[in-house]
Formats: structure tokens, C-alpha cells, sequence
């Protein structure tokens, strides 16, 4: 009989188990960027050839970027382009300019939002 109970709860637990895993957790990109996330808080960089914009959230909610600091770092081939990103409104922070973006480029993100340890992500660009 108890057998039969441990099979009954596992085949349950089987079920179950995709309908409840990652509810409430869409970490993905929001603004057709590459999303990244760092202790809890997701970081989506939208990279154009004419800007560079980091989105902030956590859990889909905006988190202000008032007095944060960022940089990206653009690795295309063997050349390297550091950009400084200033915040931009809400959640976000942005630089303008001519950069070279697209398949193989990579981006090294440093960002420091007010009252948090600096966080750092790496993205490859599509």
C-alpha cells in the first residue's frame, strides 16, 4: 500500500512540476535587447548603432537608476571601445554615438546602482 502512495505523489509531482517552476521569474528581454541577470535584479542592453541602452528591473518591476554609474565595454574583433552610459529616466541609462554592434560583438557591462555593490554582466550581441 505505501507503494502505491509514494507512486500516486510522484507521478503528481511530475505534473505539477512544470505548471509552478519559473512563475513569476521571466528574466528575458523586455526592449529587444540581451537581458542578464545579477542577485535578482536583470539588466536588458538594447545596442544600436547609434546608442547603447541599459534597462534595469527586478522581477519585471523598474528600479531607478539616479545616481548609478555604468560602463560597457564593446569587444569587436581585437579592438575594444569603453563607453560611459548616464542615466536616462526611470530605469534606464544611455550613451550616443557610432558603435560597431552586431553578431560577434561582445559587451562587458559594470554597472554601480545608489546603495549596491557593483555588479558586472556579460553579453554576447546579436
Amino acid at each position: 500500500m505505501k507503494k502505491r502512495h509514494w507512486l500516486a505523489i510522484l507521478a503528481l509531482s511530475m505534473t505539477c512540476g512544470g505548471a509552478l517552476a519559473g512563475t513569476g521569474h521571466d528574466h528575458g528581454p523586455k526592449h529587444g535587447g540581451v537581458a542578464r541577470e545579477v542577485k535578482s535584479i536583470t539588466y536588458e542592453l538594447v545596442a544600436r548603432g547609434d546608442s547603447l541602452t541599459l534597462h534595469v528591473s527586478d522581477h519585471g518591476k523598474p528600479v531607478s537608476t539616479a545616481g548609478a554609474k555604468a560602463e560597457v565595454a564593446l569587444y569587436t574583433g581585437n579592438e575594444k571601445t569603453v563607453v560611459a552610459l548616464e542615466p536616462a529616466g526611470d530605469n534606464r541609462m544611455a550613451a550616443t554615438g557610432s558603435f560597431k554592434v552586431g553578431v560577434g560583438v561582445r559587451a562587458a557591462l559594470s554597472v554601480t546602482l545608489a546603495g549596491k555593490p557593483q555588479a558586472r554582466a556579460n553579453y554576447n550581441l546579436k
